[in-house]
């Protein structure tokens, strides 16, 4: 450890941020700032926002997924984008939606958005590096598929996985940096790969489903408007990098322009792949965890080019590593913010000493993550924890957008500086964008509370995904009142308590 200013074998002091500080301006001013510039931002819309795991869920319900697609796109995905375009450009600020949702409703609504932002992240890892490990089985199938069901290597793979990616942000983005790059370009190969490949089958055997009106018509059985949730929770993300708007290399710009580059890429990728996957699989032969790896696998052995199969293996996990790599380095920002408003301890609101990074919320969210991938697996089997931790998943990252959209609306109400990009059509199509949002996201989550019928053990399934959900948010509300009192006492010099 380096020695302090003092003296020699001091402690090194740690940085604690003023409001209103972003990480980049906390950093040794000898030492080169390191911040995402505008190709560092497209790539990580696109690792945050492309998640492998959907195009495969998306491809097992058959062609009417497409349908689904672009009614996600519509009604949740352009919402997102276009209120979190504007939002960005009206408050750059470090922080993102608990910036937003403070300014609109104050102190307690600012931290539970953030709060549920950031647990909503406890599921999701260990959700999509269960996809990883699935996948990652292909590098050597012969050897390793006997694995596909053994529930220790999705426990250990998700434990090394989530402690690299959490040791390379806490050196900081001059290495996390290089993961989510990585990630992002790892998860357009794949892509690409499919789609050859679905090319290659359809011109030498015929497309494997068939698509007519019929077949595309989507369903309103419960299974088919469970599978609605989980498409619209795909497009979730874009509002991610806004949480580190004080290290975005003049984020009132770079934000509008990267999220429109990297949401035309995440559409494509997940309409396209999943038009691919059909073209070379019939949606009863895809599955949810290695369904993408399944089609390849199958193509690549009906055309001959079986040498693609670990390739493509390896850069699904890779890039699903990445993206848990991209959401610990975003979300580990509000922890962080919410410490230097003093809701949270004040180590929260600290810096390394050497790396300059938020790492007590990184440390606290590896140690909460491990904790929910073993929780995830208890009384089930892989794919019923694998549901159960989607179906978290989508409540508490959707609670945030409940705050999202309602601040949009409400924040209307503020006059906008000319530097500000407003929706076009200014006040009255901002507020409808906002309201059709809010619908969108109410509607999600009520359906994701529903067990899906193949679930064996449904009142355990509701219990842990209802339970678990409620658990989160009111430790939030405990935390912030402990955090008020706590703050009060100080404020009237009154020691803390012991």
């Amino acid at each position: 450890m380096p020695e302090s200013d003092a003296s020699a074998g001091q402690p090194t002091p740690i940085t604690l941020l003023s409001p209103g500080v972003s990480i980049a301006e906390a950093e040794d001013p000898n030492r080169p700032k390191r911040v995402m510039g505008f190709r560092d931002l497209v790539l990580f819309y696109v690792v945050t926002g492309i998640s492998l795991r959907w195009i495969a869920t998306a491809a097992a319900a058959g062609p009417s997924s497409i349908v689904i697609w672009i009614g996600a796109w519509l009604m949740f995905y352009t919402p997102l984008a276009l209120s979190v375009i504007e939002l960005s450009s009206r408050y750059p600020h470090e922080g993102g939606i608990y910036v937003w949702t403070k300014r609109a409703f104050g102190d307690f609504s600012g931290f539970m958005s953030a709060w549920t932002y950031w647990t909503c992240n406890l599921p999701y890892f260990p959700a999509v590096l269960y996809f990883a490990a699935s996948n990652a089985l292909y590098i050597r199938q012969g050897a390793w598929g006997h694995l596909s069901n053994n529930t220790s290597f999705y426990i250990v793979f998700s434990l090394l996985a989530l402690t690299v990616a959490t040791l390379l942000n806490i050196f900081g983005l001059d290495v996390g940096t290089w993961l989510h790059n990585l990630g992002a370009v790892a998860m357009w190969i794949p892509v690409g790969i499919i789609i050859a490949m679905g090319a290659v089958a359809w011109h030498r055997y015929g497309a494997a489903t068939s698509f007519t009106i019929h077949s595309m018509t989507p369903s309103f059985h419960l299974n088919d408007i469970i599978f609605w949730s989980v498409l619209t929770y795909a497009f979730a993300g874009c509002e991610t990098a806004s949480l580190m708007g004080g290290e975005i290399k003049n984020a009132r710009r770079a934000i509008p322009w990267a999220l429109f580059i990297g949401g035309v890429t995440v559409t494509l990728c997940y309409m396209v792949g999943t038009v691919s996957v059909l073209l070379a699989l019939p949606a009863s032969e895809v599955g949810n965890l290695q369904g993408l790896m399944q089609a390849i696998s199958s193509t690549a052995h009906r055309v001959g080019f079986e040498g693609v199969i670990p390739f493509a293996a390896f850069l699904i996990a890779l890039s699903n590593i990445g993206a848990a790599g991209a959401y610990l380095a975003a979300v580990a920002r509000l922890p962080f913010v919410a410490g230097i408003d003093r809701f949270l301890p004040p180590a929260f609101g600290a810096l390394h000493p050497r790396w300059k990074t938020p790492w007590v919320g990184l440390l606290t969210q590896f140690v909460f993550g491990v904790v929910f991938i073993f929780l995830g697996q208890a009384g089930t089997s892989i794919k019923g924890a694998y549901d159960v931790l989607v179906s978290m998943g989508v409540i508490t990252y959707f609670i945030p957008y409940l705050y999202l959209f309602a601040a949009m609306f409400k924040l209307q109400e503020e006059p906008a500086g000319p530097e500000v990009i407003r929706v076009p059509g200014g006040k009255p199509v901002a507020q409808l964008v906002a309201i059709v949002g809010l619908f969108t996201t109410t509607v999600t989550i009520g359906i994701a509370l529903l067990p899906p019928p193949d679930e064996p053990n449904k009142p355990l399934a509701v219990l842990k995904i209802v339970g678990l959900s409620g658990l989160l948010v009111l430790i939030g509300v405990w935390i912030y009142w402990a955090g008020r009192k706590r703050a009060a006492r100080s404020s009237a010099g009154v020691p803390p308590a012991t």
